[in-house]
């Protein structure tokens, strides 16, 4: 098919040369020869008479034109996929769909294993893919390259839809042993002792030293780490404290030397939620997922309550 004289299918091609930016890896991305690549190339080429990606030492880097078409041409490939390729209607007993989803190790731990038991109930042949959410998350989503972001408010996107699925607080951990254990845990203690945080990519803080920040406070870091679990593994031995979500805190209290204590600085309620591309909200599945999301984070809270 052509629209202006363009042959759309070259569309694709050049989606994946964009974000390859190397010939034998964007064949491989959407089943071609190399030969078929680089005759593809060519012709975008002559088309938009530029040479949009251009070899520099071992490397190819896009040319400007192309930096400008990158965007716009995964917003129209997103559209086209939204459109076209999105069923009218979704059964979930016969579906073998799979979603892929953008979890940090909190939600992957905590309402992950609910959301799975619920699915394999209802379509056992749903089928997922978690992926790790790297910096700027984001632009995964707007890439079309995830169904769904689960992340705090604070972090989504302006130009997507979102909606919260669960609010959570946060609590001081330390091991059993340290002094900080015994007694009431005052602003003074916590200010006197040293941190473990997390930082999430690329020297960005977690969501609550984020809001800690904004407040002015600032902690003796003594180690910061990677996951948001890892805290609780990294304090026995130690007389220093992690500040972590407490469900998180509360499943790693069952099997860590820790103990729990309240916050004495005013921490607002995180509020998680799931995030999806503007093109994908008439889509049946994922209106499915997420509502199944919710009923999701209702069983963990039960099981939380039972002492589960």
């Amino acid at each position: 098919m052509r629209f202006n004289k363009l042959d759309l299918n070259l569309l694709v091609a050049l989606d994946a040369l964009l974000s390859e930016q190397n010939i034998s890896r964007a064949a491989e991305k959407i089943h071609l020869s190399q030969s078929a690549m680089s005759n593809a190339l060519a012709r975008l080429r002559e088309y938009f008479e530029d040479e949009l990606l251009v070899q520099v030492g071992r490397k190819m880097e896009p040319t400007l034109r192309a930096q400008a078409l990158r965007d716009q041409v995964r917003d129209i490939l997103v559209r086209i996929d939204a459109t076209v390729a999105a069923q009218p209607e979704f059964v979930p007993a016969h579906a073998s769909r799979l979603f892929r989803l953008l979890v940090s190790d909190y939600t992957m731990t905590t309402l992950m294993p609910h959301l799975f038991k619920l699915a394999y109930e209802r379509a056992p042949g749903i089928r997922f893919d978690l992926r790790p959410q790297i910096t700027y998350p984001n632009r995964v989503l707007e890439r079309g390259e995830a169904d769904l972001l689960i992340i705090p408010k604070e972090y989504c996107s302006t130009e997507h839809p979102a909606e919260v699925v669960l609010q959570e607080t946060f609590c001081c951990v330390v091991w059993k042993e340290s002094p900080l254990a015994q007694g009431e845990m005052t602003y003074e203690r916590y200010m006197a002792a040293g941190h473990v945080v997390v930082q999430v990519g690329d020297g960005q803080s977690a969501i609550e030293d984020w809001f800690m920040q904004r407040l002015g406070i600032v902690k003796r870091v003594e180690a910061s780490t990677y996951g948001f679990l890892s805290p609780a593994h990294l304090l026995a031995g130690t007389n220093r404290i992690a500040t972590m979500h407490r469900r998180l805190a509360e499943a790693a209290a069952r099997s860590l030397p820790i103990v729990l204590r309240d916050v004495p600085v005013a921490v607002p309620t995180m509020e998680q939620s799931a995030q999806w591309h503007k093109h994908r909200t008439p889509d049946p599945g994922l209106a499915w997922l997420r509502a199944l999301l919710k009923e999701a984070v209702t069983a963990m809270d039960h099981a939380r309550h039972e002492g589960r």
